[in-house]
Formats: structure tokens, sequence, C-alpha cells
């Protein structure tokens, strides 16, 4: 074997590892999806191996899978929006903080140390017919009874927000961060106010922070199961809902693969737009 075969193969065995990993983990999964979207779940409960397009068929054309699809994404917008704005103004604080910025990042990062589905359900304690929220207005003499509050798509979305927001602002900080701080003070120095050198210097440059973590948003937002399970009512169901009902409850797999399948494409699609405009390489500072 010649020195430069050897130093072309190099690369390739470094990366082994990690390629197997990718391959066994996530792409043949992902094959096996694809043949059980194309099989058949037939009357007496089994799976009928072939080739048939009924499933997608059914996902595609259906008004009912549509119209969840869309509320899907409505609801991911919603959340991502609200994210945005709450969560720039917190970034900006961490990014031009001075001396305590390290404590401001271990306090945005605590939310990861505790389970997600725990923090989704700490909601009906505070929102909850007997809930912190009911008893503070109730002992106020503000209501006479208790509000209902929870079970809708307003607590749905309040709960992706809490479980979100962290996310986008870590984005959001991470661009903050790269600005140089010089260029805010030159735009000072020209005669602009410190609102017009953020909205004309630090804005524009920080919104590459913000598209990332509006993406990563959206994206988790709307491939969510759990939120919708724990506040949401029949009407609030999400796209990730009909797949695990097809999966979990209806033992559908062939049904629950093109369901699954068609949320990934929507969503693949969404990230591959990003990818051509403004890349990947932000996306990457903010989840490192």
């Amino acid at each position: 074997m010649t020195i430069e075969s050897r130093e072309k193969r190099q690369p390739w065995i470094l990366l082994s590892p990690a390629l197997t990993a990718v391959t066994l983990l996530l792409i043949v999964p992902l094959l096996f999806i694809v043949v059980y979207s194309f099989w058949l779940r037939s009357a007496a409960g089994a799976d009928t191996p072939g080739f048939y397009v009924d499933n997608w068929q059914k996902v595609l054309t259906d008004r009912f899978y549509r119209d969840i699809l869309l509320n899907t994404l409505k609801i991911a917008a919603i959340t991502t929006a609200v994210c945005a704005v709450m969560g720039y103004p917190a970034a900006y604080f961490i990014a031009r903080s001075r001396g305590n910025k390290l404590i401001l990042l271990v306090l945005l990062m605590l939310p990861f140390w505790i389970s997600y589905i725990i923090r989704t359900m700490s909601w009906i304690n505070i929102l909850g017919i007997s809930g912190a929220l009911n008893s503070a207005l109730l002992a106020l003499g503000i209501i006479s009874e208790p509000i209902q509050m929870l079970y809708n798509e307003v607590t749905v979305i309040l709960g992706l927000v809490h479980f979100l927001l962290p996310f986008m602002v870590l984005n959001i900080y991470v661009s903050l961060e790269g600005i140089d701080t010089n260029l805010e003070d030159a735009a000072n120095s020209l005669g602009a106010t410190r609102w017009q050198s953020f909205i004309q210097v630090t804005l524009p440059l920080s919104l590459p922070g913000l598209a990332a973590g509006g993406l990563l948003c959206f994206v988790l937002g709307a491939g969510t199961y759990i939120t919708p399970v724990i506040l949401g009512g029949p009407r609030d169901a999400m796209f990730a809902n009909l797949v695990f009902e097809a999966i979990i409850r209806q033992l559908n797999w062939p049904l629950g693969s093109a369901l699954s399948l068609a949320l990934l494409a929507v969503l693949g699609a969404l990230v591959l737009i990003y990818n051509r405009y403004l890349g990947m390489a932000q996306l990457a500072k903010g989840l490192g």
C-alpha cells in the first residue's frame, strides 16, 4: 500500500465509527420505516408486505390529516414567534452583562437538568382547578369559582414556549457574543443613538442566530408529542400524536410510518431551505 493511498484512506478510517453509528442508528431504521409505509394493515390485524400506495394516498388526500398538519405548523409558528420576542431581550441582557455572565448562563441551562415531562406537568399544578393561580385568585376575591385554564391550544403553546425558550436564547446569545461591540461604539460616535445603533448594527448582525433559534424551535415544536398530550384537549392533537395513535394504539405500523415520513418531509424541507440561504454553521454554534 502506497503512502498516497494510505493518506486517502486515513480520513475514512477515522470517520468509520461515526459513520457506522449513523448508518445503524439512523439510516437503517429510516429505511425500515420507508418500506413499512408501503405495506398494508389487513382486516385481520396483520401487516401485508408489498408495494401499496394506500397509506400515502390516505395521508396526502384525507382532509383530517391535512388539517392537523396545518394546525401543527400553526402552533409551531406561534411558539417560535413568542420565543423570539421573549428570548431576544434575555439573550441581549446576558451577552452585554459584565461579571455575572457565567451565572446567567448556568441559570439558563438549569431547565435542561429537569425532565421535560416533569416541567410540562408542573403547569397542571399552576393552572389547574386547584392550582396555584386559581387558589391565589380565589384568596384575593378576584374570582368566585375556579377557572378552567388547562387543556386548550393556549396552554399547549405555553408549555412549548417553556420548553423551547432556552434553545432560542442560546442561539441568539451565541450570535450576539460574536458581534464586536466596537461597531456599536463607532455608530454612537457617528451620532447614532443607542436605539439606532441597535436597529442598524446589532439586530442585522444577530439575525443568523435568531434564524437558527427559530428553526430549532419550529422543528422541535412541530415534532413534539408530550406537551399536547399533557396540556392539550382532544381538539389540540398535533401530528406526532397521530403517529403515536396509529402505531401504539392501533398497531398500524404502515400508516404510522407514512405519517411520520410525511412530517419528516415537511420539516426536512424547511431545514433544507434554511441551509440553502443561511447554512448550518450558525445552528451548530448554538447547539455547541
